[in-house]
This record gives structure tokens, sequence and C-alpha cells, in this order.
């Protein structure tokens, strides 16, 4: 039996950003499940406030250099790397000078989330998609951390539905209390358009009303194979929204080291 690939997709991983419930999962559920014989790919943004000389990010030439079209403009993708060394894992890091070079995380150095957190949302995504691609890596299970990678299951299921790398990927979306408090601009549902994501698509997501964080994450449910509650509170009025969809579904656990086996034991289930 071949191993197993699993792709982490994170909008923080620790220790290139601070000790959060989301960047400190990102940082051990992939070194758990690697260390139970499946093989990992980690990937995340590279905000500006990320110290590449004291994290040695190397940029990866052979991986950059393409442009992302969003909402007519060109956009560079930049791919760069760094190991976290006592757990031998690579981490992948999507920079672009426009949407994260110059910025903090996603708000700016007084709090303030940033008015264009839709299309950095985007081209994140988008950005991971094209990577793998170059890779010529095929993962079988995609597990997607942060509200910032909710869009992962979508451009997955529709926009690179008939790609090999991804054709029998199963997507999972864990389930956090990260919030935020700026809505998706009233723009961002044409800006989504894409091989697979057409207008019938884009018409579905404009009737769901203004993209906040729970109609956000109802559309990662909608694409996902299966949903992890990666926090003890989570919101209850998505919880409902899962149980309504029948999406298979992994209760949280206060005890990692049980819950991170469970993981494993769900990453085979979806995906025998």
């Amino acid at each position: 039996m071949s191993q197993k690939k699993v792709l982490f997709i994170s909008q923080e991983i620790y220790p290139y950003l601070e000790e959060t419930n989301i960047s400190t999962i990102s940082r051990h559920l992939p070194q758990v499940i690697q260390d139970r014989g499946k093989e990992i790919r980690a990937f995340m943004p590279k905000y500006g406030n990320i110290n590449e000389r004291r994290n040695q990010l190397h940029e990866v030439i052979r991986l950059s250099g393409m442009n992302l079209i969003i909402d007519d403009n060109d956009h560079s993708l930049i791919i760069k790397v760094a190991s976290i060394q006592p757990a031998r894992m690579q981490i992948y890091f999507i920079d672009n000078d426009d949407y994260f070079q110059n910025r903090e995380t996603l708000v700016d150095a007084n709090g303030e989330e940033y008015d264009d957190n839709d299309e950095r949302s985007i081209f994140f995504i988008r950005g991971v998609m094209e990577t793998v691609k170059k890779l010529r890596w095929v993962p079988d299970i995609i597990h997607c951390h942060g509200w910032f990678s909710a869009l992962a299951p979508l451009y997955i299921k529709k926009g690179y539905a008939d790609e090999p790398c991804f054709r029998s990927a199963k997507v999972i979306y864990s389930l956090y209390d990260d919030s935020f408090g700026k809505a998706f601009r009233e723009s961002f549902a044409r800006k989504l358009r894409f091989d697979g994501i057409g207008e019938s698509e884009i018409k579905k997501i404009k009737k769901r009303g203004t993209i906040d964080y729970k109609n956000l994450t109802k559309l990662a449910v909608d694409f996902s194979d299966g949903i992890i509650q990666s926090c003890e509170n989570a919101d209850s009025e998505i919880i409902r929204y899962i149980n309504e969809k029948e999406v298979k579904f992994l209760p949280y656990h206060s005890d990692f080291g049980k819950w991170a086996e469970d993981i494993n034991t769900f990453y085979d289930e979806l995906h025998p």
C-alpha cells in the first residue's frame, strides 16, 4: 500500500507566528500525522511580520514566477520554504508583494482588518493549488485550518476538480472559534471566477447575501467531505448547519494526543 499524503493549509503555524489554538494545532498535528507514516506538506501565508532571516526562509525559484489574475489584475506568486528541524517538517509560504510582504497578518499594526482580506484569501488558496500542481504531489487528504483557508474546499471541488492532483482528494475543514468582523466586499463573488467556478456558482454564492464569518464557514462546509471541531466552543449555528448537511463530523477532544489519533483514523475512514 502506498504512503498516504496529507496537505495542510493553514492561516498560521507556530513558531512563525505567536501561539494560538490554530497555530499550535497546525504545528503539532502534521508532526503526529507524519509520525504515523503519512507524507505531509504544510502551507501558510508569508505575512510581512515573519522574520525571514531569523526563521531561515528562502525562495524556491523553480516554484515562483507565476502570475495569478484576480479581478483582472496580475499578482506574482512567490514561494518560500523553511524547516522546523525538530519535527523534520518543511513549511511552504505563499508570498506576494501586494498582499503579504508589506502587511501584518489578517489585521494591521492597529488591529484593523484589511479591506482586501477577501482577495488575499483567494490569492493564498490559488497559490497553494498552483504550487502543489508544480510539485506534482497528489494529496489524498487536504486539511484546512482557519477561516483564511475557508475558500479551499470550493476551489478544490470546483475550480480544480479536473486536475489530476486534486481529483481524488478528500477535503476536511477544521472549525475553530476564530472569526472576523469586517464582511467581505460586495464584489467578492465575481472575483472567485475561475475554471469550474462560473456564473451558476457565483449566483449561488451571491444568494447567500453578505459573506460574513458564518456564511463563509457554511460555504466551506458545503464543499467539504469532513468537518473537525477544533475548539471547545464552536459556533452552535454552524454545528447545526453541519448536522443538517450530514457532513462527516469529528467532535473536539481536550486531550490532544487522543484527539490527534482520532483525526488520523478520521483521515483513513474518509480515504481508505
